[in-house]
């Protein structure tokens, strides 16, 4: 296989995706050239920032046990990006047998593997939409017929608010999705903050322009602001090593991984 062959027709392979990227910090095998050009980039200003990225994979994982232990059996994934070990469908479904997951993704790669791994798989559904547009990603999801709105769902925004403008109003979008998640759900958000950087970090998340979707740096009392309705669980919106580590899994200066994260319930 080349490093061309698993790309999509009509997929631009000039310029760098940030599912890909996000991908080659993972350990994955979908990038680039022009990715790995980008993340050398950004390795050398953020010598942590692959740790992050992993950190961040880690605590996905860990939320989706502790919902799938508090009763969750529906999973709304927005801004899933290219299937990597251990998805969400994976860790629910061992957890809890029959649960149902949708991916959402607005990158035609990202959903292109994701359908072709998840041929045959029951109770996982992808579909190709911006996490902008909530309208669009509530009514495909509901024609899916994997998740009953009438029940909890748990909606997931790992790693994806930070690439949504302040004029495509985030706060407004992370609303919606606590209504459709009804009584009974929860919310997930992992978020890139500045609080804390120092300011090289700073300048190497601009370099997430290049693909297209730049980072937008929030602080703690805005993300958290997010969760209006959805109290926060233990330990609260905390740095994402901090969110209920596992054994071993402990770091020293959780700061400077530069990313906050919580679950509320409803």
């Amino acid at each position: 296989m080349t490093d061309l062959d698993w790309v999509p027709p009509g997929i631009d392979t000039t310029r760098p995706s940030a599912a890909r990227v996000y991908d080659y910090f993972l350990g994955g095998t979908h990038h680039l050239p022009v990715d790995r050009e980008l993340v050398g980039h950004i390795e050398a200003m953020t010598p942590d920032i692959g740790a992050t990225m992993r950190a961040n994979r880690a605590f996905l994982q860990r939320a989706v046990r502790f919902l799938a232990g508090a009763g969750v059996r529906q999973f709304l994934d927005i801004g899933s990006g290219i299937p990597a070990t251990g998805n969400v469908h994976e860790i629910a479904q061992a957890e809890a047998p029959g649960s149902a997951v949708v991916y959402v993704d607005v990158d035609p790669v990202a959903v292109e593997h994701s359908r072709a791994m998840l041929a045959g798989v029951a109770g996982t559904g992808v579909i190709l939409a911006d996490a902008r547009d909530t309208d669009r990603i509530l009514r495909e999801t509901a024609e899916l017929g994997l998740i009953d709105f009438g029940r909890p769902v748990a909606v997931l925004l790992a790693g994806v608010l930070h690439f949504i403008p302040d004029e495509a109003d985030p706060a407004g979008l992370v609303a919606a999705l606590r209504s459709a998640a009804g009584p009974g759900g929860y919310l997930v958000i992992s978020h890139a903050t500045a609080d804390g950087q120092p300011p090289e970090v700073i300048e190497a998340q601009k370099l997430s322009s290049r693909t297209g979707t730049g980072i937008v740096l929030r602080s703690h009392a805005e993300i958290a602001s997010w969760f209006d309705g959805f109290p926060l669980v233990d330990p609260g919106l905390v740095h994402i090593p901090l969110w209920r580590p596992g054994p071993g899994e402990t770091v020293e200066h959780p700061e400077r991984f530069g990313a906050y994260a919580g679950v509320g319930a409803a």
